[in-house]
């Protein structure tokens, strides 16, 4: 993927999440979520906003619930689940991502012939979720050391579930881990998988298909099957949050 045009200026803790968002070539960001069902927005967070992110991980009040992968079948490793209110730059940057990417969903939901179609802005579809049962925040911290992974996989949590999420990379790969790679997979109907490896470098983000995607075919679009993982860490510690624009029931 060519993220050379994706850069935004000035990506700094001076320069406020909604402008950095903003900055952006959404244009060549979409057609990248359109052709491979992701997409890198590089340089999303500082490394000082990654490393006050990751330094939340032991403190318990930030977080609603604590998942050791292994236990569920899930792979190795484990995460913890933001409560409400969400720590500032977390709020900020689901509210700034979502309306770029709500203009991304409702053209795939038409191009695939579903009839959901989500608002504007974030809060709006909140309150749709709220409505429907889901009330617990989604957006999560994930923590892996050595022979750690996470199995392909998909984030729905109820019945209403925002098509695309991201995920940023907190930790400098090659520095603080090795291995750990990000991972996407897509299975089109009656043919075999495809493998997308997406290199991230530390604060870097990269947005996603969570489930389903448009493909053009010879007679109109279809659906395509997505999930995503990560691969085995071989040394150090790596942290991720992930950002989900549903609630969960």
């Amino acid at each position: 993927m060519n993220t050379s045009t994706s850069i935004p200026a000035q990506a700094s803790t001076e320069n406020p999440v909604e402008a950095r968002v903003d900055a952006y070539d959404w244009k060549a960001l979409t057609g990248e979520l359109d052709s491979f069902g992701c997409a890198i927005l590089p340089q999303l967070l500082t490394p000082e906003e990654c490393h006050a992110i990751s330094r939340l991980y032991p403190q318990e009040r930030h977080f609603r619930s604590h998942v050791i992968m292994a236990r569920h079948g899930f792979g190795k490793g484990e995460y913890r689940y933001f409560s409400y209110p969400l720590p500032g730059l977390l709020s900020g940057l689901r509210t700034a991502l979502y309306p770029h990417l709500a203009g991304i969903a409702n053209e795939w939901n038409e191009r695939m012939g579903m009839d959901e179609r989500y608002p504007d802005e974030h809060a709006s579809f909140l309150t749709q979720c709220h409505e429907a049962g889901q009330t617990r925040p989604t957006p999560l911290l994930l923590q892996y050391v050595p022979g750690d992974f996470n199995c392909l996989h998909q984030d729905l949590y109820g019945e209403l579930a925002f098509p695309i999420q991201v995920a940023i990379l907190l930790s400098e790969p090659g520095q603080d881990f090795t291995g750990g790679e990000f991972v996407l997979t897509e299975q089109r109907p009656r043919m075999q998988s495809r493998v997308e490896v997406v290199p991230l470098r530390q604060g870097d983000a990269v947005a996603f298909a969570v489930h389903n995607r448009p493909e053009q075919g010879t007679r109109g679009s279809y659906r395509v099957n997505l999930r995503h993982g990560v691969s085995r860490v071989r040394s150090g510690m790596r942290h991720t949050v992930g950002i989900i624009f549903h609630d969960a029931r």
